[in-house]
């Protein structure tokens, strides 16, 4: 057994990487998944990684032995799951948008009432535990599915490379459903059955924040693609602003769903605090094309996204 030098995962059949001499599991075993010193100058033919076993061992050429294995799914890199691996953000960001057009359809079709009860966690309903799902995908405008798109899209992908793609997965469904119900709790926990249905990714997406905020608290995002700040003051502000105003009481001002972006933000907190002593980051971050040299680099898009919509 030996542990992955990124996200600490322990690996019977670990690969090692020859150019930079780490030892990854299958999430980060390829070069661009775990920042290879030797990624720009990788001139060398042939294998890269050694398992130290052969890769048909067992027959099969997999070694996932989870719950898709045993049903005789093909789990390996070329089989139907594949695309999975490693890009969990962008299947992500796939459901919110073709949730969105369904809220859209339903709506044209059959109407608010049984679009609500789809798509919109309520108050009124709390124990429609599909909503717990469906609204975390389901948006209240195209400005706040687009803002939650462009936060997902930049700090998703950085937390799924340091996590991998299965935990990250958790992370991402456990913090929006735990940030919804919290927004509807008091209203439920009252008994006024009252209050404004809860909808969007947002208190995923600011877990993803605090999980950021922790292992790389020095990472430069752009407020608005304008105003640079490192992600721990952008994370402080929204922290700041959520709890005063939920001890106003006024935790939905401005249609923003307060209480859900806490929550969503002390989940990632908590996270990362978790993992960061198993987890190697990087020292420069590359978004795309690469960030600005000898620094932490790449827009982090607009903060503070919108958690709730008109509903």
């Amino acid at each position: 057994m030996a542990e992955c030098d990124i996200c600490g995962e322990e690996e019977s059949m670990p690969y090692h990487c020859r150019h930079c001499g780490g030892t990854y599991c299958g999430d980060h075993r390829l070069p661009e998944a775990h920042d290879c010193s030797g990624l720009d100058n990788w001139e060398q033919q042939g294998p890269v990684f050694d398992s130290g076993f052969e890769e048909t061992v067992g027959g099969s050429g997999t070694t996932d032995k989870g719950v898709a294995a045993k049903l005789g799914i093909d789990t390996g890199p070329g089989g139907p799951l594949a695309y999975f691996r490693n890009n969990m953000t962008y299947v992500f960001l796939g459901l919110m948008w073709v949730t969105f057009g369904l809220q859209l359809v339903v709506s044209i079709v059959a109407g608010e009432q049984l679009m609500e009860t789809i798509f919109v966690l309520t108050p009124e309903n709390p124990l429609y535990v599909w909503t717990w799902i469906t609204s975390i995908f389901a948006h209240g405008g195209f400005l706040h599915i687009l803002f939650n798109s462009i936060v997902i899209y930049f700090f998703g992908s950085l937390v799924e490379q340091y996590i991998g793609w299965k935990k990250f997965s958790a992370l991402f469904i456990v913090s929006g459903v735990t940030a919804g119900l919290a927004q509807i709790a008091p209203e439920v926990l009252a008994g006024e059955g009252l209050g404004v249905g809860v909808v969007g990714a947002s208190g995923a997406a600011l877990a993803l924040m605090g999980v950021l905020t922790i292992l790389n608290p020095n990472l430069t995002v752009y407020l608005y693609f304008i105003i640079p700040m490192p992600i721990w003051v952008l994370t402080g502000a929204t922290v700041v602003i959520s709890a005063v105003l939920i001890a106003v009481g006024d935790p939905s001002a401005g249609g923003i769903a307060h209480t859900a972006h806490l929550v969503g933000v002390l989940i990632g907190l908590v996270y990362g605090q978790r993992v960061k002593d198993r987890i190697r980051v990087p020292k420069q971050v590359r978004f795309g094309g690469g960030g600005p040299g000898g620094g932490m680099g790449g827009p982090g898009g607009p903060g503070g996204p919108g958690g709730r919509g008109p509903f």
